[in-house]
């Protein structure tokens, strides 16, 4: 796989940077720029290297037309404050407005196209309607480099299609989460933990079975432990229950067992009466939920079973909050999980935060990045890696698809 040294001598040339940008946002205001500065270094090493650098990316889930509530514009101004140089804004992706936007860029600066799924050749199943659009948009550009790893698991036209058009690269961000994963994978050191949350178990199934061959412990926490629970054949009352799950995750504590791999449950948890801030809260051991309340967290003695099972971990990958941090009630499993990780992480642990809902709720919470090893861009892609799944964004600048 080629990065961006790679490419030789850049100044002058247009290079097509497929970024993640995909920031939260609510009445226009971006409320985690995480991604964005995660974006930075790359960027600014190409404007250093006298590159004309067009920025694409996408932005929530437009239908494939324009839609002002999806614009990057307020993208393209913090991007712009971060780089302390202006970001200009196409008015299109592929149409005039782009090219003439192109055509004005001079060496080291940055311009940014309108959101990517404006256009349905993005994200379209028809093979031949995203290397359309590919086509597109690699005709402004001379290279093309990777640099959003929270979309390297999509085949969609600026991740994939683009890459069997332009000489391409991969960019520093991209490359340091491929670096990091690998650690995971390949020789880990011991004992290695996984920590998985978050509402669903059925998105990480296929995770969790690819780990019970390569984790030493499994500590699972969020919604998805109600299933764990009913498989065990507890009570959990109205808490989110994937009822179609439970025999596959009863199946999975058995070979969890065979297999020597350990799986750490809470011991207690938040039930509430509604789904609600101030709703009314009790703790309670986890064989005594009761049938009218719902879990929302893991309790205080879960928190500190959870921190024991890490405390002499050399590696960690943490993947979905313990509860609905959103709301205060809520949140104290998952920042007692933080700081168990930022604590394995001083002892010199490698400890990775794995994107989406885990990488906001630690800012959320007040942690420093520095806190942890390594916090991904991107939780889909990182959970499809550690799956052992085939990453198209990846494959295509490996020359596996061509």
């Amino acid at each position: 796989m080629k990065t961006i040294g790679d490419l030789g001598d850049l100044r002058g040339k247009r290079v097509l940077v497929r970024s993640d940008l995909n920031v939260p946002l609510e009445s226009g205001t971006i409320t985690d720029d995480g991604r964005i500065r995660a974006s930075v270094p790359t960027i600014k090493m190409l404007t250093q290297m006298g590159a004309r650098v067009l920025v694409c990316a996408h932005l929530g889930r437009p239908k494939g037309e324009p839609d002002a509530a999806y614009s990057l514009a307020p993208v393209a101004r913090r991007l712009g404050e971060l780089l302390h140089s202006p970001v200009a804004l196409a008015e299109d992706t592929v149409g005039p407005g782009a090219r003439a936007a192109v055509d004005a860029l001079e060496d080291g600066r940055v311009v940014m196209l309108e959101n990517l799924r404006f256009n349905k050749g993005e994200t379209a199943k028809a093979e031949a309607d995203r290397a359309a659009f590919a086509r597109e948009l690699a005709s402004l550009a001379d290279v093309f480099v990777s640099d959003g790893f929270g979309v390297v698991h999509r085949e969609q036209a600026s991740v994939y299609d683009v890459a069997k058009i332009l000489p391409h690269a991969v960019g520093g961000l991209v490359e340091a989460e491929i670096n990091v994963l690998r650690r995971l994978t390949e020789d880990p050191q011991r004992p290695y933990a996984v920590v998985l949350g978050g509402a669903k178990v059925s998105d990480k199934l296929g995770v969790i079975g690819n780990l019970l061959g390569a984790a030493d412990r499994l500590l699972i926490g969020g919604g998805m432990v109600f299933t764990f629970l009913k498989a065990q054949g507890l009570e959990v009352g109205t808490s989110l229950l994937e009822e179609e799950q439970v025999e596959t995750v009863r199946r999975y504590l058995e070979e969890a067992a065979a297999k020597g791999v350990e799986i750490v449950l809470p011991v207690d948890v938040v039930v509430a009466d509604a789904f609600r801030a101030d709703a009314d809260t009790a703790v309670v051991p986890v064989e005594e939920i009761p049938a009218d309340r719902m879990g929302l967290d893991i309790g205080p003695r879960s928190s500190r079973l959870f921190a024991e099972r890490l405390a002499d971990c050399r590696t960690v990958f943490w993947n979905g909050p313990m509860g609905a941090f959103e709301m205060e009630p809520y949140a104290a499993g998952t920042k007692a999980l933080a700081q168990a990780l930022a604590e394995v992480t001083a002892s010199g642990a490698l400890t990775v935060v794995g994107g989406g809902d885990s990488a906001a709720a630690v800012r959320q919470l007040g942690f420093a990045e520095h806190s942890f090893g390594h916090i991904s861009t991107g939780g889909g892609a990182s959970l499809e890696y550690l799956e052992g799944k085939r990453l198209p964004g990846l494959a295509v600048l490996e020359g596996d698809d061509h």
